[in-house]
């Protein structure tokens, strides 16, 4: 493999200081394939769906397209999700992905942001059916978009860019402690995807 857009093995995953949790990031998660060929493939293939969800009591839908796949299903916001099975292609990521992180995985969630306009709002990834201290594997393909992080009870914010072809591993008690989101933005943002790997109990 050859080019800078090739996915290497050059870089590892580093650990973010943060407290109350464990967070750790890598630029470039190592495949056989380019961050573009990805991008197209996970598009193309993907089922992706346009659901609403319940919060606060009301009914909204979500601003960008969904797709939940794996070996459990899973419930939150209001929607229970049945899982559709692996693909080829995340079979390959959630490989690279347990090679990288040292976790195992049996399900993910696929977001699409189509552009700018699509969001997601702040929340947390506690739901029972994740266990008490769940490990959450975020994989980013296409425009970059920034991951705000709140602290529950300080309200100290963390700011992460989520770039073409990272990876984000949030762990230990970082759920309980942590909500986190992407806002909307009105500058021009290519499209992106990214998959949430996790391990339904």
């Amino acid at each position: 493999m050859n080019g800078p857009d090739l996915l290497t093995a050059a870089d590892a995953l580093t650990p973010i200081a943060v407290r109350d949790g464990r967070l750790a990031f890598m630029t470039q998660l190592p495949l056989p394939l380019s961050n573009a060929a990805v991008l197209e493939q996970l598009i193309a293939e993907t089922d992706w769906r346009s659901d609403t969800i319940t919060l606060w009591g009301k009914q909204f839908l979500q601003p960008r397209l969904t797709a939940w796949y794996g070996e459990a299903a899973y419930r939150y916001s209001g929607l229970s999700l049945a899982p559709q099975p692996f693909t080829e292609l995340q079979l390959r990521i959630r490989a690279a992905v347990e090679a990288a992180t040292g976790c195992t995985f049996n399900s993910v969630l696929l977001n699409y942001y189509r552009d700018g306009r699509d969001s997601m709002g702040m929340h947390s990834d506690d739901e029972s059916s994740l266990g008490h201290e769940p490990a959450i594997a975020s994989v980013s393909f296409g425009g970059a978009r920034t991951l705000i992080l709140k602290h529950k009870a300080s309200g100290e914010r963390l700011r992460l860019a989520l770039t073409d072809g990272s990876l984000l591993l949030m762990a230990g008690s970082l759920q309980q402690h942590w909500s986190h989101g992407i806002n909307k933005t009105a500058s021009e943002v290519a499209g992106r995807v990214n998959l949430t790997f996790r391990r339904i109990v």
